[in-house]
């Protein structure tokens, strides 16, 4: 297999040769960054200096020889390097956590000017490779930003090829897997860092020294728990069929109708792939059930966004929490991007800020994500709260289309009776799924759940089968969301009337 090379070597070469004084990494792999510059230096006569706030200057790689000396102390290591005449590029690691420093601060920004205003043929670059995703701003703007790609297909391969060999190299591992079954192993590691797919590997191969179809469900196990650690997408469990969610029927044609829009006869027709879809409705409706079947209609991977999870105390991380969601959900497509309550997320923006206009940054930086990404994610955002949103995002233009879900008709409640029925072992023939589809109006699908769950806890309690008059006493019971906050589901069904395509057939 032809070797691949680092994609982000040719860019930060590119970066030094077009004379970038500071380019800044951030980045939670050092060792790969570093790796990276030192073969974008290939061509560029200059020393190579790395420094640590531990190790202090090392002509070289940190631990490589005899540290400069007195140069542990980020100012007196930048002072150094702005008195040397000879081309240099300076990998500082970790240097935002000094920044602070006024005089640290004052060293950076004189040893930028410094390296911009060099008028040699081979000026000097200070690379900053830092875990934080911000850095003081007064250093920021002299900076250039590069972030590490995740690798794409070929390399992906290329990558698992290498470790494989190398772990066989060391201790013989066994390989049984087909063309197909390694090509679905590759597609599961899209989406992860060079140094986590090794580790998936290692994982994998770990037991019982062999890789085969049975590893799969490991490799995937291994991703999601990575993934999960981030704390920003998690993978979330979809039905393997529509006939296990009930309803939704106007939504289900939608998505049959486009189903094959994501392929290149539809581009050649003139066809662009749809991009995704706003959901508003009443609270435990079944828009996560929406979410659910879209991922299920198309077979597609079901990825969740905490909003809750994206702002942070420290400046500038909530941005990068986001950014690198998202560039992250692209790595992976074809997925099915879910934003649950956006409304929490991004509220601020809807109203006069008082979050120094973060709120405002965020939404716009997923407003210009929605219009320009390419590769094919398809967002889903759920909502509860209208007023809460902001009037940018109900364009015309943002979404392919705006749905609302209303609490289930009539037909829709008797499908749900029916699945929760069936999910329990039990046969729904057995029972009067009408009759229950009746006295259950105005309940959402969580509540008529409940319900079956509720009876069959009375019915387990007194030694009797599960029963259409135990579950109509356990509805009888429930007092249902559409009584408590009649006014407010009114209101948010006027508001939708005409300006939202309902995800079901009205009652």
């Amino acid at each position: 297999m032809k070797q691949t090379e680092h994609p982000d070597i040719k860019a930060i070469h590119a970066l030094l040769q077009s004379r970038h004084p500071a380019v800044w990494i951030p980045t939670d792999d050092e060792n790969e960054a570093l790796e990276v510059v030192r073969a974008a230096m290939t061509g560029v006569e200059a020393d190579f200096y790395t420094w640590s706030a531990v190790d202090g200057l090392h002509c070289g790689i940190v631990d490589a020889g005899e540290a400069v000396p007195d140069t542990t102390v980020a100012a007196a290591a930048l002072a150094w390097l702005g008195m040397r005449d000879r081309p240099t590029i300076a990998a500082f690691l970790d240097l935002s956590d000094h920044l602070e420093d006024p005089t640290t601060r004052r060293a950076a920004r004189q040893l930028i000017q410094r390296y911009a205003q060099d008028p040699s043929e081979t000026p000097s670059h200070l690379v900053l490779i830092d875990h934080a995703h911000s850095i003081h701003p007064a250093v920021a703007s002299l900076t250039t930003r590069h972030n590490i790609s995740f690798p794409i297909a070929d390399e992906i391969e290329q990558i698992a090829r290498s470790v494989l060999r190398e772990i066989n190299r060391r201790t013989p591992i066994q390989i049984d897997i087909n063309r197909t079954t390694w090509n679905i192993v590759l597609k599961n590691l899209r989406g992860l860092r060079r140094r986590q797919i090794q580790r998936v590997l290692h994982e994998a191969v770990a037991v019982d020294r062999k890789l085969t179809d049975n590893d799969i469900n490991r490799i995937l196990a291994s991703k999601r728990r990575m993934l999960s650690g981030g704390g920003m997408l998690e993978f979330v469990e979809s039905p393997a069929s529509l006939d296990e969610i009930g309803g939704l029927d106007r939504l289900k044609g939608w998505l049959a109708q486009r189903e094959n829009s994501f392929s290149e006869t539809a581009s050649d027709y003139g066809l662009t792939p749809p991009r995704g879809v706003l959901l508003l409705g009443v609270q435990g409706a079944g828009k996560s059930l929406c979410a659910k079947a879209i991922a299920t209609a198309w077979q597609r991977p079901l990825l969740r966004m905490d909003p809750g999870g994206l702002y942070d105390r420290f400046i500038g991380e909530s941005e990068k929490k986001l950014r690198e969601a998202l560039q992250q959900a692209e790595a992976m497509s074809p997925i099915v991007l879910w934003i649950d309550e956006i409304e929490k997320a991004f509220a601020s923006a809807a109203t006069h800020s008082t979050d120094g206009g973060l709120s405002q940054r965020m939404f716009g930086a997923l407003l210009t994500w929605m219009q320009e990404h390419r590769e094919p994610v398809f967002l889903v955002a759920t909502a509860n709260n209208i007023d809460a949103l902001p009037p940018e995002l109900l364009r015309k233009g943002r979404f392919d289309e705006i749905f609302f879900v209303d609490l289930p008709g009539a037909e829709a409640r008797k499908l749900i009776f029916e699945i929760h029925i069936k999910k329990r072992g039990k046969d729904p023939a057995d029972f009067n799924t009408d009759k229950l589809a009746s006295v259950s109006r105005g309940f959402s699908g969580a509540e008529i759940e409940q319900a079956v769950v509720s009876a069959l806890h009375a019915a387990f309690a007194d030694n009797q089968p599960l029963s259409t008059d135990g579950i109509v006493k356990a509805v009888k019971e429930t007092n249902p969301l559409s009584v408590t906050m009649r006014e407010r589901i009114d209101a948010l069904r006027k508001w939708a009337k005409d300006r939202c395509v309902p995800a079901d057939h009205p009652e």
